[in-house]
């Protein structure tokens, strides 16, 4: 009788994260900040300004991500 190995389970991306964030070429991660989607007229123009374009997510959120990613 052969003995039965178990089958590699396959590393899989995390498909709706890699629609929500970019890599960098120095493999680090980047997102929209929250709380930029709505209600931003409640929000001051200085906040409002702070919340455009992409940032680096940091420390164990960036972590993370970067496992769900396969990175």
């Amino acid at each position: 009788m052969a003995a039965k190995t178990k089958a590699k389970i396959k590393k899989k991306t995390h498909k709706g994260l890699t629609k929500r964030v970019k890599v960098t070429g120095s493999g680090k991660v980047k997102s929209h900040p929250s709380m930029a989607g709505h209600l931003l007229s409640g929000k001051r123009p200085k906040r409002r300004r702070r919340l455009r374009g992409w940032k680096l997510v940091e420390g164990a959120k960036a972590l993370e991500m970067k496992k769900l990613l396969q990175v």
